[in-house]
């Protein structure tokens, strides 16, 4: 049995569609052409090489907090998808319930782009998700998380790293960021997605640079905190991507089929609950 064979859940992922739901005019990127990716495409995409459920991230680019085109994705396909939505800081409790309630399970945050500060000064929110049993999910880059990580780690909501946190490949397994990443793995509240791997790579596909955080990162959370993303549709991607050679890919550098299950099978269905409207 290959990859292509196994059950699968797509731990991140995006839904663009602005024919339907037009991109806010303060937009700092305004995805198009093959970067366009409606929940329709992205169904036929999953479906095509047996991915059974996904995890929707709301994106910065095009929408960042109007969350239209996510909710009417989980509404459409409640049986495939949950959602993680971006949301302004003083968002009233009520309206994160409404969020939960429609298939949202998390909140995203994206210091990466908009800095640590914005993060910090959610303090409130974290409660209100802490509180909700919902995930602040967070996208941090190079250093980012030595700074962020000792105030996430006294948060008591569960956390979702994107992206192996996007160490600076150049500068080894032991710098700060990528040590703090690894730290978060002692609250047994964090998960981090192994996914994005050409957002930080120096290298074209197989992307070999990457390939010792990937595994530091196994060594430290252990497949039960592990989860894999695509990053469909692939916004401002150096290369050519597709999702088979990502899914092969994933295949050689985690080469145990059972380890693989707990990765793309086991650990997204316990944390996002996809048992509870299963097909």
């Amino acid at each position: 049995m290959s990859v292509f064979d196994e059950d699968k859940i797509d731990c991140h992922c995006h839904i663009f569609d602005p024919a339907r739901f037009p991109y806010r005019e303060d937009t700092a990127y305004r995805p198009a052409q093959q970067e366009i990716g409606t929940a329709a495409q992205f169904v036929r995409v999953m479906d095509t090489y047996g991915v059974r459920h996904a995890l929707l991230v709301g994106p910065t680019s095009g929408y960042r907090t109007d969350n239209r085109c996510l909710l009417n994705a989980l509404d459409t396909y409640k049986d495939r998808f949950r959602g993680i939505a971006v949301v302004d800081n003083d968002i009233s409790r009520s309206e994160l319930v409404a969020l939960k309630n429609a298939g949202v399970v998390g909140v995203a945050f994206n210091p990466a782009m908009e800095g640590i500060e914005l993060v910090r000064d959610a303090g409130a929110l974290f409660a209100m998700l802490a509180d909700l049993g919902m995930f602040a999910q967070v996208q941090v880059c190079g250093d980012q998380m030595a700074a962020l990580g000792p105030w996430l780690a006294q948060q008591g909501a569960q956390l979702l790293i994107d992206h192996c946190g996007r160490p600076d490949v150049e500068a080894g397994i032991g710098q700060a960021g990528f040590q703090a990443v690894l730290r978060l793995a002692d609250t047994r509240r964090a998960s981090v997605k192994l996914s994005g791997w050409q957002k930080y790579s120096k290298h074209a596909h197989p992307y070999e640079d990457v390939w010792p955080y990937v595994q530091a990162l196994l060594d430290a959370f252990g497949p039960q905190h592990c989860l894999w993303g695509s990053d469909w549709p692939f916004l401002r991607a150096p290369e050519r991507l597709d999702y088979g050679p990502l899914l092969n890919l994933f295949e050689q550098i985690v080469p145990d089929a059972a380890t693989r299950r707990q990765i793309q099978w086991d650990t997204p269905r316990r944390l996002f609950g996809f048992d509870t409207h299963a097909a």
